[in-house]
C-alpha cells in the first residue's frame, strides 16, 4: 500500500480547523451588549449588578490595565431554536493561544448567583439544553481587564506590572458576543477526531494501530460533508467507533486525573486579583462537576479557600455543596503553596497548622497529601515536618524543570535530615496543566523512570493562572482514554485514591536522601531583598510575641491575643508564596508586601511591649534584658529577663600599614586601608582565619543578565566576570567601630565593623542603583573542608565544597537561614546573618593550603518582572565567628536574629521553659490554639547528633502530653510532669502540651 500517512494527518487537522471545530455553534444571532467601567479598585458584586451600562459594541476597544468592566448581555433565544441545545459565546478578547494570564470574567445571573467563569479556552455559558424557543437572557460578566506580562517576546521589562505605572490605555477588544446552537454531535466528533488523531501521532509507525486509526480516520473524513457537517457527524462518528472501542493493552501505564487550576496566589498579579481568579475558577469546577458526573476536582492552599469564604460568599455555597459529594477535593493541607527553602522551621510548621485546621474545621477533611507542584526545590528538613502535621505523601511537579540533571526517579521515598521519610511523587507528564493530549499521555508512560516495578502516575488536569480549570473538552477526552488501545489509561480520582493505588503497587521504593535541590531559579534566593527581610523579620517577632504573652498570660493573667496572632500568622504565611517571598511578581507584589511587613512589624512590637510591661514591674526601678533567644546571653536565662552582665570590652589601635585593628580576650581583627578584612584571628585557638593572602569582607559585582526568567535565574556564567570593589571612600574609627564607605557605579556602601564577644559584626547599607548586577559579600578562609554546613527548618543540610559530579557542581547558589558553618576536625568558622538566604562556596589550593571561600548574596537587579528591582537603601547585618562549632554557629545565628530588648523594670522574669543542653532549642514557646490556656513547648535537637535533656516548666503543670504539630495527642499523658526528660534522635522535633494546674 502506498504511504499516505502524510496526506492523510494534513486533511484531518484542515478539515477540523476550517469545518468541523466551527460547526459545533452553526447558528447564531448577536447579543446586544453594554457596560459599565468601575472606577479605581474591583467593587461588591452587588454594585457591580446595580450600576448602569452603556452601549458597547463587538470590535470595541475596552479595559484599562488592572481594571474591572461589568458587561451586561441580553437577547432572546430565536423561537426556531426551540428543542435544541443553544449556549452564550462570549468572546472578551481572549487570545487562545494563552489559556491563562490575560483577560477573565465570572458570570453572574440577575440576580447575583454565580454561573461560571469566562476564560479563553473557556468562552460558553449554557442558556438551555433543550430550549423552549423565546427565552429572555440576561447575563452580568464581571471582566477583569488584567494585562499580559508575560508577553512575546518575554522576559522584556515592562511597567504593566504596577498599576501606578501601567497607564490607562484599554489593553482589549471585545469580540464575539452572540447566542448560538450547539451541535452536540458535532462537538462529540470533534472530541473523537482530536483523540484519536494526537494518540495516532506518537504511536510508532511500524506499529498496526497507528494504520488502523489512520484508515478509520480517513474514512470518517470521507463520510463528513463538508457543505452540511451537522448533517452528517454522525455518521462519520460511526466510522470510528470501533477503533475507539478497543481496549488498552493489559501492560498499558495507568494515569490517575485529577482536575486541577494551579493558581498562584500573587505572581503577574496582585493578590486582590487572585481573590477572584479562585472565585472564577471554582465557579467553573463546581459548575463542571455537575455537568460531569466521573470528574474530580481538587484544590489546594487554604488561603483561596478562605478568601472565597469571606469575599465571594455566593461561590463559596456552590464550593461545599459540592466538597460535600465528595469530588471538589481540598488537596495539601497548608495555607499557601509555600515556598520550602527560606521560610523558617515554626513558619513552615505553621503553614500545616493553619492549613489542615481550616479543612478540618470548614469541612471535617484531615487530608495526608502535601501538594506543592511548583514549587522551587524542597528543603531537606521538610518530610519531619510533614510527618509531625499528620501527613505522609508529598506531590510535587517542579523539579522536572532542573537543567542539569534528570532526576532517577518518578516515585519513591524522600528521607530528610532527621531520617523522616515521605512517599513522594513526580508525575512524569511532567505538567500540572495537563490538558489531556495525546502527546502528553505518551509522554507520561514513555517517561515513567519506574517502569517494571510500577504502572500507576497522576496528570494534574486543568489550565491554571486564570485559565480557569479543567475544560468540558478534557472531560471528554479523558472519557475516550479511560480504556483505549494504544494510549495509557485514564480515571478520575482523588489524589488519596491514587496514592494509596502507588503505595499498593510499589512496595519497596527507592530512597532519595537530603534536600530536592532544584537546578533552576536559584536567583529566588536573593531577589527582592526587602520581601525577604520582612519575612525574617517577621518571624523572629512573632517567636517574641507568642514568647513574651504567653509568659505574661501565665504569671499576670495577661490577656493572650489569640486573633491578633492567628491573623498575622496568616499573613506571613501568604507572603511565603512560592512567588511572593522568592522575589518573582510583579512590582504591585513587592510594594504591597513592603508595607503589609511594616504593619505587621508595628502590631507585633505593640503585642511585644504590652507583654513586657506587665512582666518587668516598677519602670522607675531600673532596666532589664528580655532574652528571647533560646540561649543563655549575658547572664540573662533563655526566654526570662533580668539585668545583663557587661560586654567584652573592645580595644581599638591604628594598624601598621593602615586601617585598624579591634580586639578583645577572643578575637583579634585586623582591618586595612581598604577597609578589608586582612586577619580574623582566634585568640583562644591560636588560629587565623582569613586566608593567606587573601581579604574578607570583599564585596564583588557581577554582571547578571541570565539567558530567561530575569528575576528568578542567575546563570553560572555570571563568575566570569568580576569587580572586587576594593577602593574605599573613608576607613575611620566610629568608636570602637570601624566605618567604611565606597563608591562604584550610581550605588554607595556603608559599612560598620565592631566586635562581639567571639563575633565580628558586620553592618552594611547599600544604596543600591546597579541593573542587571549581583553583588556578592565574600569570606576567603583559611579552611580544608569537603562539606559544609547550613541552617534548614529544624536542623542544617551539609553541601559539597567540590564539585566532583555534575549534582554537586549544579548547586552553584544555595540556601541558608541564619548560619553557614563549615569546620576541619576541632575547629571551625560560621558566618551568621539577619536576613539572606542566597550564598555559594567554593574552594581552590593554592601555596600554603586550601582556600574555601563562602560568598554571601546581597542584592540583585533583575528588570523582569519588576523593572525597579531592590532600587533604593538596604542594610544588612552579618557576623563571622572563628573557631565556632555548629552549635555555636546556631545560638549566633539566634542572637543575631533575636536582638535583646532594654525595658524599664525592676521585676526579674523566669523563663517559661527552662533546658539543661543548648543541643535542644526551643523554637516555639505559646498558648494552645484551642485557648484552653494550656501552654504548647516546640523544640528540636540541633546539632546532628544524639540529646538527653530535661525541659522545666517554670508553673505548675497537672499535665504533659506529646502532640503533633496542630497539638493533637500523640502519646499517653504525664502527670504532675512540671519536668520532662527527652532522649531526642538527631534534629528530632518534639511537641509538648503542658497543662497548667488549676493551683496556679
Amino acid at each position: 500500500m502506498h504511504d499516505d500517512r502524510e496526506l492523510v494527518e494534513a486533511r484531518l487537522k484542515r478539515v477540523l480547523d476550517e469545518r468541523i471545530r466551527p460547526a459545533v455553534h452553526p447558528e447564531s444571532v448577536p447579543l446586544e451588549v453594554a457596560v459599565w467601567h468601575a472606577p479605581g479598585e474591583p467593587v461588591p458584586v452587588a454594585e457591580g449588578l446595580a450600576a448602569t451600562p452603556e452601549p458597547i459594541a463587538p470590535g470595541t476597544a475596552w479595559g484599562a490595565p488592572w481594571g474591572t468592566s461589568w458587561f451586561t448581555v441580553t437577547g432572546a433565544v430565536p423561537p426556531e431554536w426551540a428543542g435544541r441545545t443553544v449556549e452564550a459565546v462570549l468572546d472578551l478578547g481572549f487570545t487562545e493561544a494563552m489559556p491563562g494570564f490575560q483577560c477573565e470574567g465570572l458570570v453572574y445571573r440577575p440576580d447575583g448567583t454565580p454561573v461560571k467563569g469566562l476564560h479563553p479556552r473557556n468562552q460558553w455559558v449554557r442558556i438551555g439544553s433543550p430550549v423552549a424557543g423565546g427565552e429572555p437572557v440576561r447575563l452580568h460578566i464581571e471582566a477583569a481587564s488584567n494585562p499580559v506580562i508575560f508577553g512575546r517576546p518575554a522576559f522584556r521589562p515592562t511597567r504593566l506590572g504596577d498599576k501606578e505605572t501601567a497607564g490607562t490605555d484599554p489593553l482589549y477588544t471585545l469580540a464575539r458576543m452572540d447566542l448560538a446552537v450547539f451541535d452536540e454531535s458535532v462537538w462529540q466528533l470533534v472530541m473523537d477526531l482530536e483523540v484519536l488523531g494526537e494518540l495516532m501521532a506518537q504511536l510508532p509507525m511500524e506499529g498496526a494501530r497507528r494504520w488502523e486509526l489512520l484508515r478509520a480516520l480517513g474514512r470518517a473524513l470521507d463520510v463528513v460533508d463538508l457543505q452540511d457537517v451537522n448533517a452528517t457527524a454522525a455518521a462519520a462518528r460511526a466510522e470510528l467507533a470501533g477503533v475507539l472501542s478497543a481496549p488498552a493493552v493489559p501492560s498499558a501505564h495507568r494515569i490517575s486525573a485529577i482536575g486541577h487550576a494551579h493558581i498562584d496566589s500573587a505572581w503577574l498579579w496582585p493578590l486582590r486579583e487572585t481573590v477572584r481568579k479562585v472565585a472564577r475558577t471554582a465557579s467553573n469546577m463546581a459548575a463542571l462537576l455537575e455537568d460531569e458526573p466521573d470528574f474530580v476536582f481538587a484544590m489546594s492552599q487554604a488561603q483561596q479557600w478562605a478568601w472565597i469564604k469571606e469575599h465571594r460568599p455566593e461561590v463559596w455555597a456552590k464550593v461545599t455543596k459540592a466538597v460535600a459529594t465528595g469530588r471538589f477535593v481540598p488537596a495539601g493541607g497548608m495555607w499557601v503553596e509555600s515556598d520550602t527553602n527560606m521560610p523558617g522551621s515554626e513558619a513552615m510548621a505553621r503553614q500545616f497548622v493553619h492549613g489542615k485546621r481550616f479543612f478540618i474545621d470548614e469541612f471535617g477533611i484531615d487530608n495526608e497529601e502535601v501538594w506543592l507542584p511548583d514549587t522551587f526545590g524542597f528543603a531537606a528538613g521538610l518530610p519531619q515536618i510533614i510527618k509531625a502535621a499528620g501527613a505522609k505523601r508529598l506531590l510535587t511537579q517542579k523539579i522536572s524543570w532542573s537543567q542539569t540533571n534528570t532526576f532517577p526517579h518518578h516515585t519513591f521515598l524522600w528521607e530528610g535530615i532527621d531520617g523522616t521519610r515521605i512517599f513522594t511523587h513526580f508525575p512524569p507528564v511532567d505538567t500540572y496543566n495537563c490538558a489531556m493530549t495525546g502527546g502528553e499521555l505518551a509522554h507520561a508512560a514513555r517517561n515513567f523512570r519506574d517502569k517494571g516495578v510500577a504502572r500507576h502516575s497522576l496528570a494534574p488536569t486543568g489550565f491554571g493562572d486564570g485559565g480557569g480549570g479543567t475544560t468540558r473538552e478534557m472531560v471528554a477526552k479523558a472519557a475516550r482514554l479511560r480504556d483505549l488501545e494504544g494510549s495509557p489509561t485514564v480515571t478520575w480520582e482523588p489524589p488519596a485514591a491514587f496514592f494509596a493505588k502507588a503505595e499498593a503497587e510499589y512496595r519497596h521504593p527507592p530512597v532519595w536522601v537530603g534536600e530536592l535541590y532544584l537546578e533552576l531559579h536559584r536567583a529566588t534566593l536573593t531577589s527582592q531583598a526587602k520581601t525577604k527581610q520582612g519575612n525574617r523579620r517577621s518571624e523572629s517577632l512573632l517567636r517574641e510575641a507568642e514568647l513574651w504573652a504567653a509568659t505574661a498570660a501565665v504569671r499576670k493573667g495577661t490577656p493572650y491575643p489569640y486573633a491578633e496572632l492567628d491573623r498575622i500568622w496568616k499573613t506571613v504565611l501568604l507572603h511565603q508564596f512560592h512567588d511572593i517571598l522568592p522575589g518573582s511578581s510583579i512590582a504591585w507584589v513587592h510594594r504591597e508586601a513592603r508595607r503589609t511587613y511594616e504593619a505587621v512589624a508595628r502590631e507585633l512590637t505593640a503585642i511585644i511591649g504590652t507583654a513586657q510591661r506587665a512582666l518587668a514591674g516598677d519602670p522607675s526601678g531600673g532596666t532589664l534584658v528580655f532574652n528571647a533567644a533560646p540561649h543563655a546571653r549575658h547572664g540573662v536565662a533563655a526566654g526570662g529577663a533580668g539585668p545583663a552582665s557587661a560586654s567584652a570590652a573592645t580595644s581599638v589601635r591604628a594598624r601598621d600599614g593602615g586601617g585598624y585593628v579591634l580586639e578583645n580576650d577572643l578575637l583579634r581583627v585586623e582591618i586595612d586601608d581598604r577597609g578589608l578584612v586582612v586577619s580574623a584571628y582566634d585568640l583562644t585557638a591560636g588560629r587565623e582565619s582569613v586566608a593567606p593572602g587573601r581579604a574578607a569582607n570583599l564585596l564583588q559585582l557581577h554582571p547578571d543578565f541570565p539567558n530567561k526568567w530575569d528575576a528568578w535565574d542567575v546563570d553560572e556564567f555570571y563568575r566570569n566576570t568580576v569587580t572586587d570593589l576594593v577602593e574605599a571612600g573613608d576607613v575611620s574609627l566610629d568608636g570602637d567601630a570601624v566605618r567604611v564607605t565606597r563608591s562604584f557605579g550610581s550605588s554607595t556602601v556603608t559599612q560598620l565593623l565592631t566586635l562581639a564577644g567571639g563575633r565580628l559584626d558586620i553592618a552594611t547599607e547599600v544604596d543600591w542603583h546597579e541593573t542587571e548586577k549581583f553583588l556578592k559579600l565574600a569570606f576567603p578562609l583559611d579552611l580544608h573542608a569537603d562539606r559544609y554546613a547550613s541552617e534548614s527548618q529544624y536542623g542544617h543540610t551539609f553541601r559539597a565544597t567540590h564539585t566532583n559530579t555534575s549534582w554537586e557542581a549544579a548547586k552553584f547558589e544555595a540556601c541558608n537561614h541564619r548560619f553557614v558553618h563549615m569546620e576541619e576536625p576541632g575547629w571551625g568558622v560560621a558566618l551568621v546573618n539577619d536576613s539572606t538566604y542566597g550564598h555559594d562556596v567554593t574552594r581552590t589550593v593554592e601555596e600554603p593550603g586550601t582556600t574555601t571561600t563562602l560568598r554571601v548574596s546581597l542584592l540583585r537587579a533583575p528588570r523582569f518582572p519588576d523593572p525597579e528591582t531592590d532600587q533604593g537603601v538596604h542594610r544588612f547585618r552579618h557576623a563571622l565567628v572563628p573557631g565556632a562549632t555548629i552549635g555555636d554557629a546556631v545560638r549566633e545565628g539566634w542572637f543575631i536574629n533575636l536582638p535583646e530588648r532594654r525595658v524599664p523594670g525592676d521585676a526579674a522574669v523566669e523563663p517559661l521553659i527552662s533546658v539543661d543542653d543548648d543541643a535542644v532549642v526551643v523554637t516555639a514557646v505559646k498558648l494552645a490554639d484551642d485557648e484552653s490556656g494550656d501552654v504548647i513547648v516546640r523544640c528540636h535537637e540541633s546539632r546532628g547528633g544524639r540529646a538527653r535533656a530535661t525541659l522545666a516548666a517554670g508553673f505548675p503543670v497537672a499535665q504533659v502530653v506529646a502532640t503533633d504539630l496542630l497539638e493533637r495527642p500523640v502519646g499517653e499523658p504525664r502527670r504532675d510532669a512540671s519536668a520532662v526528660s527527652l532522649t531526642l534522635r538527631p534534629f528530632e522535633l518534639v511537641t509538648l502540651r503542658f497543662k497548667r494546674s488549676a493551683a496556679e
